[in-house]
């Protein structure tokens, strides 16, 4: 059966909604800070997440690239980050309909969680760490000093407000070690 032309239209009409809508979610979540004359092939946090400088206690760490991408890069990640939680929105289980739209608050709530996990771990005195925050998963990179409690560090950390998941990306070092995973 061959479809009607007021079918054919329908479709048309609903590709370019659907393609204008594409186009305005990735304009909008295009931070106001991107460089926008940065040539496509630079690396740029083009998404706009939240990467902190949270240690600094071992000098010989390596600084982490963070979360920076190419503008190809980025135009490909596009469509996963718009996407990303409206099921969990749609299903009533998420109040935001975007898991990156989680990621400032989650930013301000980890700053209050390390400085009270200070006082009873000092993972200040013992790491050099990085932490990037996209859709509510906290990355965490960097070093920490073969005594640390990393294990109980990352469970700490995993009870911050609205945090899915974390990912430990560090690395053992001390000044008498190379770095080891």
């Amino acid at each position: 059966m061959r479809p009607s032309l007021s079918t054919t239209n329908t479709t048309r009409v609903l590709a370019v909604v659907i393609a204008t809508l594409l186009r305005a979610a990735h304009a909008a979540d295009t931070p106001a800070d991107a460089p926008a004359d940065a040539p496509a092939n630079t690396p740029a946090n083009r998404g706009n997440d939240p990467f902190l400088h949270v240690s600094s206690a071992i000098v010989a760490c390596p600084t982490p690239s963070g979360p920076v991408q190419t503008e190809q890069e980025w135009l490909a990640d596009s469509h996963y980050r718009i996407e990303r939680g409206n099921s969990c929105w749609i299903a009533g289980r998420c109040r935001l309909p975007n898991s990156y739209g989680y990621d400032k608050e989650i930013a301000e709530s980890v700053t209050r969680r390390l400085n009270a996990l200070n006082a009873s771990l000092h993972w200040r005195e013992k790491t050099s760490l990085w932490l990037t925050l996209q859709r509510r998963f906290i990355y965490i990179d960097g070093c920490v000093s073969p005594d640390f409690d990393k294990t109980r560090f990352v469970s700490e950390l995993g009870e911050t407000a609205d945090v899915e998941k974390i990912i430990d990306r560090t690395t053992v070092l001390s000044p008498k070690l190379k770095a080891r995973p």
